[in-house]
């Protein structure tokens, strides 16, 4: 048996994530440029302020076949003109590997898409369970006032494929209007 790993225990606040983490990536304003439609705000927003969007707190799990990895993303509030504050998103790179998000604390949407463009939205909040198949891209976004945070777990060996998203965006985008969350189409969006 080839490098036996221990099993490990791992502490879960419902309101913050994991309590140790084992390391965290922090993703700011501007490294979300392209991701939001008004540029202009967009632009405007960092000339003042470069705020933390969300954070993802994981816990150092093999990336390879046999292993799960899990972790907690924390989505701040806040929104880039009409659209809400949210995750870069993302395809895996071994397509046909699935997700699971769980969501522990404040409410958003899981929004997914194939490559050819076909979206779904799940709305979460505390308890609510996203399923989110092989071969669908996807993005969380903080549809609330306070924290959104939830786990995620995925096979070892999933990675993921930034780089399909960053080039052509989501085929929908979540916006306010009146006060509500509405799923409305990306003009920015390429196929």
């Amino acid at each position: 048996m080839k490098g036996l790993m221990e099993p490990i225990k791992t502490l879960v606040s419902f309101k913050k994530g994991v309590v140790y983490p084992d390391g965290v990536n922090e993703r700011k304003l501007n490294e979300m440029r392209g991701m939001y439609v008004d540029d202009f705000t967009f632009e405007t927003l960092l000339s003042q302020d470069n705020p933390l969007i969300y954070e993802v707190k994981e816990i150092n799990i093999p990336q390879e076949k046999g292993h799960i990895i899990y972790s907690t993303t924390t989505i701040y509030p806040g929104k880039v003109g009409k659209e809400y504050f949210m995750t870069k998103g993302h395809f895996h790179l071994r397509e046909d590997t699935a997700e699971i998000y769980f969501c522990l604390e404040g409410e958003g949407y899981l929004l997914m898409q194939t490559k050819e463009g076909r979206a779904s939205a799940i709305h979460m909040k505390p308890g609510v369970l996203g399923y989110i198949p092989p071969y669908w891209g996807h993005r969380t976004m903080n549809t609330g006032d306070r924290e959104f945070v939830f786990l995620a777990l995925f096979p070892g060996d999933a990675g993921h494929n930034y780089e399909i998203v960053e080039k052509h965006g989501f085929s929908k985008i979540m916006v306010e209007e009146n006060g509500k969350p509405v799923l409305k189409d990306n003009p920015k969006y390429t196929l």
